[in-house]
Parts: structure tokens; sequence; C-alpha cells
């Protein structure tokens, strides 16, 4: 069983280590309050540097990559593997991997699709991106976090690029949820009247979504079902219901702002997927 380090203690670290202990890995953890290690079936460690110097696995979750940096002793870390798990832009996790390459540390940067309540467990996603050979040497290990891993390839920053662009459909989707109640309930619509349809609605988005990537995919952008033109007046009218009732318009005027430069551009009768490859 490799042993492993875990640099911060927050909800997710915490989860994360608990996975590791649960597998049997033997495993140190670090964190500013040290505390928040007394529950765990694992070495708390004084200080970062000794949590490192114990395993040739270190994992950090922390808030930010500048925060992640202040912790890692670099001569500490040489010739081990670092597993990034702190949020950030596919940019900071090359810099990153360039900055652990420099000082002889293999690094995999990693997302993590899931609360830490899944962690261990089949639901939780993990992307992973990196060093292909750390990856391989430490998926045993890694496979404690949960079943379903992915490795997206040696770019560091593809891990970083897959969380940015889901997490893209996640909030805009999430802002057209709450826009939803807000403008059946100015339109005197109960939640438990329309949540059902809400629901219908997004039932074919499975269907789009593999009908847009083909399109992308092929460069071809047939209108046959719905062009942008129509969609575009379609926009039109539930924007002048959502300012009748003098609510917020922002992300749908924005969303209806792309269209038009599509059909000032000359794709009006083109589908909707062409604002993919404009």
């Amino acid at each position: 069983m490799t042993s492993v380090t875990v640099l911060g203690l927050g909800p997710m670290g915490h989860a994360l280590a608990t996975a590791f202990t649960a597998a049997g890995h033997p495993t140190t953890v670090w964190n500013r309050t040290p505390e928040k290690g007394d529950d765990l079936n694992a070495i708390v460690a004084d200080t970062a540097t000794e949590a490192i110097t114990a395993s040739p696995l270190v994992v950090v979750c922390v808030l930010n990559h500048q925060v992640a940096r202040s912790l890692l002793d670099t001569d500490a870390l040489k010739g081990r593997t670092l597993v990034n798990f702190t949020g950030g832009s596919p940019r900071q996790a090359r810099a990153m991997a360039t900055w652990a390459a420099e000082h002889d540390i293999g690094y995999i940067d990693g997302v993590i699709m899931a609360t830490p309540a899944a962690i261990g467990g089949p639901e939780a996603a993990l992307f992973y991106s990196g060093s292909g050979d750390a990856y391989e040497t430490h998926r045993p290990a890694l496979a404690a976090l949960g079943e379903n891993a992915n490795y997206l390839g040696e770019d560091p920053g593809r891990a970083a690029a897959f969380d940015a662009s889901l997490q893209d459909l996640f909030w805009t989707a999430m802002s057209g949820v709450v826009h939803t109640f807000a403008l059946a309930a100015a339109e005197n619509i109960g939640p438990s009247d329309i949540a059902g349809h809400a629901k219908a609605m997004l039932g074919f988005f499975s269907d789009m979504i593999d009908q847009v990537a083909r399109q992308v995919a092929a460069g071809h952008f047939p209108g046959d079902d719905s062009t942008i033109t129509s969609a575009a007046a379609a926009m039109d009218h539930i924007l002048g219901t959502i300012r009748a009732n003098d609510l917020d318009n922002g992300v749908l005027s924005a969303a209806r702002a792309e269209m038009q430069r599509a059909i000032d551009a000359g794709y009006g009768s083109e589908g909707v997927g062409r604002l993919a490859a404009l």
C-alpha cells in the first residue's frame, strides 16, 4: 500500500484523507489547524514539510494555487509526485506543472466533480491530466478516491479545461432554473405547478448535446429543426415578458446578443450549433 500525504483538511481534503485511510493506505495529513485531523486514522504532521517527506505521493487540496505554492517545499517534494486538487484555471495548472518540472517533481492536476460525501464511491467523477508515468504509478492509490476516474492526457491543463467547460454548462443552466421560477412567480405560477414541466423540458437536453457535438465535429450546422433566426424571435418574446415583469434579463439578453452576432454574420438560416463555432 502506497503511503499518501494530504495537505489541507477542509471538507474535501478531509474526505480525500478519509478515503485513503479507508482503503488501507498509510496516510499523513497536515492542516494549519491540526485538530481537523484528530478524527482521522492518520498521522498528523506538525509541518507541511514533515508531511511531504512522509510519502512518495503528496495530495494538496487548499483554497487556491497561491496558497498551495506557499505550502510546497520544493526540496522535500523533489523526486515525489504531487497531485493538485486545488481548483484553478487551465493556465494555472500548466504553470504549476512547469514549476514542478523545474524542481524534479512529478505533477498531476486533478479535478473532483463530486461532493465530499461522494468521495470513495462510484458517484465521484475525477479527472486527471499531466504526467502519464506518474499517473500510472499511482493509479492504484488514487483509485481509493472513486471508481469513476478519467485520465485525460499529458497536457496538465486539460483536467481544469474539462472542469471549466462543464461548470460553464452547470452554472448557466442553474441560472436558467432559478430565473424560470422567478418569471413563473411573477406570472402567478407556483413552483410546484411548473417544476414537473421544467424537468420534462430538460429531459431532451441529452439528445441536443449529442446533436450539437456531432455538428461541431463535422463543421456542418443544418437548420432543419430550428434556425438561429427563429430561436432569436422566440427569445424576443420571452425577453418581452421578462421586461414587462421588471425582472433581470442579463443572461438571456447576452444569449440573444450572441444570436444577433451570428445573424449579422450571415448564419441566421443555420442551426444554433453554429454558435459554438463562431
